[in-house]
């Protein structure tokens, strides 16, 4: 064999990248039907440990999230309207930095009157280069500072030309067709308008992403837990919880009853079981034993809420014997 021959040989000892391994392990396979389905195949045969199989575990699973993203529609990974973090097109710049602040988001969705009627996006990257003057790729002078006292602070953010599109698609659309409309529009910010043209719910390039690798945290994000159990037994919960995790903290006995097939967060259950949005201080009853009590709720929603154990029937027959 010549020197040519041996140079252009794979090296043995270069570890193969994760396409080349996927690729040898087709190539091998006795293909049965569409490539999809021989993908799946495949993954099965790879066995369930790292030693048996050519890829490891996250990588099955990253290759089985991508063959399920055709199956996810938006409406399943979108923010739900309640949760839009939005502003008025005339809020002041300098109340845009507080809200920027206070939503640790680097895009803010912006509205004329309501949010039915929205006008785009602001990224605080805008923001920050139009405060400053400096635009990105700009090299300013050693020791440049800029003289934030310059900036008119009361100018309204449709004055200052900081508005951006964003993408607007229904909630039916899969997620794997909105990952390829941001690649293709460079957005990644996309609002959920329903059939009356209304607005439903919001999701980003994160959100699509997560459902391929997972959750994505970052330093900014709310490291607490959505459910707490509280020093005297209860439980304090975001409303958003979902009864899955509800059930995990809180035990099996915690019983939400034929509402909860309606529904799948906390919130939802309450709502669902009051039929309407309860007040704060209101107590609901859930099937079982257990109650809940609603701690902070607006008229549009519930966000906090005490889950309340029943009471052990030794400590509940005391209350009521005579002590002997």
């Amino acid at each position: 064999m010549s020197s040519t021959d041996q140079s252009s040989e794979p090296n043995a000892s270069e570890p193969q990248s994760f396409l080349d391994r996927l690729r040898a392990l087709l190539g091998t396979f006795r293909p049965h039907g569409s490539l999809r389905t021989d993908l799946v195949e495949v993954l099965d045969a790879t066995g369930t440990s790292e030693e048996e199989g050519e890829f490891t575990p996250s990588e099955r699973q990253m290759l089985r999230n991508i063959l399920h993203l055709k199956e996810v529609g938006i409406d399943d990974i979108m923010v739900p309207r309640a949760d839009i973090v939005a502003v008025q097109k005339d809020i002041p710049l300098g109340a845009l930095l507080i809200e920027f602040a206070k939503a640790s988001h680097s895009r803010l969705v912006v509205y004329d009157d309501t949010l039915d009627d929205p006008v785009g996006m602001v990224h605080i990257r805008d923001l920050l280069a139009f405060m400053t003057g400096v635009q990105p790729g700009d090299e300013p002078e050693e020791g440049h500072v800029p003289d934030l006292s310059a900036v008119n602070l009361t100018q309204p953010l449709a004055d200052a030309g900081l508005i951006r599109r964003l993408l607007y698609v229904p909630p039916s659309m899969p997620a794997v067709d909105l990952l390829v409309s941001m690649q293709a529009a460079r957005i990644h910010l996309a609002l959920v308008i329903d059939e009356y043209g209304g607005t439903d719910g919001l999701v980003s390039m994160e959100d699509v992403v997560e459902e391929i690798v997972g959750e994505i945290e970052d330093e900014h994000d709310d490291e607490a837990a959505l459910i707490q159990q509280q020093p005297d037994g209860s439980f304090l919960a975001d409303a958003r919880t979902p009864l899955e995790d509800v059930t995990e903290t809180v035990g099996t006995d915690f019983v939400p009853g034929e509402a909860g097939d309606e529904v799948d967060t906390l919130g939802g259950l309450i709502v669902t079981l009051a039929a309407r949005v309860p007040e704060p201080g209101e107590v609901i009853h859930l099937p079982g034993s257990y109650r809940v009590e609603v701690v902070e709720a607006d008229p549009r929603r519930v966000k906090a809420l005490r889950i309340i154990p029943p009471v052990p029937e030794a400590v509940a027959a005391g209350t009521t014997g005579n002590g002997m």
